[in-house]
């Protein structure tokens, strides 16, 4: 039987190590962060991730049993979270949401990482899995400002919320990634009263 002294010694080597655990896992986390802002999903190995973090892979591999693990979990660290936008106008709310879009596909991280998650997707069901909750995580936001227009008067009953979500994303990816026009304040103005005029039924 263990006495209270080895007991309480036994605890306090467990939290040294589960601590040692956390520093290693966080440790690990930055540099496949940092790697994948570098190469995206397809220039990604454990290996190098191993050799920036200074943790052995046998380590890197006790946390994540496969490369496909470490990746998705250093992609959910790139996931911007921002606040549902309320100005108290459909049309302030679409706008600030427009801007916090393009300020997100215009970061070095996303810019760079993004669409490799896209391509990984094709072929791969969990990333294919991760680009849906991308993509469902921003379209809530959509529905969400709908739903507040619909109880200001601002938008019909039954308003097609994904409609209003392609009209106002769509047009920012494209122009990020194809054709790389600028993505400045004419350009959200545009989409933020083209994006409301389809949905209101005036285009």
């Amino acid at each position: 039987m263990l006495t209270q002294h080895q007991t309480g010694a036994a605890a306090g080597t467990g939290s040294i190590i589960d601590a040692r655990a956390q520093r290693s896992r966080a440790t690990v986390l930055a540099a496949a962060t940092e790697l994948l802002e570098s190469t995206g999903v397809g220039g990604f190995s454990v290996d190098e991730v191993a050799r920036r973090s200074g943790v052995a892979k046998t380590t890197i591999y006790r946390h994540w049993p496969t490369r496909e693990a470490l990746v998705l979990d250093a992609c959910a660290g790139l996931d911007d979270r921002y606040d549902l936008p309320d100005t108290g106008t459909l049309r302030g709310d679409v706008g600030a949401f427009v801007a916090d879009l393009v300020h997100m596909v215009t970061r070095a991280s996303w810019a760079s990482v993004l669409p490799s998650i896209v391509d990984a997707a094709e072929r791969n069901a969990a990333f294919a899995d991760m680009h849906a909750q991308i993509q469902k995580g921003h379209a809530s936001l959509i529905a969400q400002i709908a739903e507040r227009a619909i109880g200001r008067g601002e938008l019909p009953a039954g308003t097609d919320t994904a409609l209003l979500a392609s009209t106002v994303m769509g047009p920012v990816f494209y122009r990020r990634w194809f054709s790389r026009e600028p993505l400045d304040a004419a350009f959200i103005d545009a989409v933020t009263d083209r994006a409301i005029r389809g949905v209101q039924g005036c285009d």
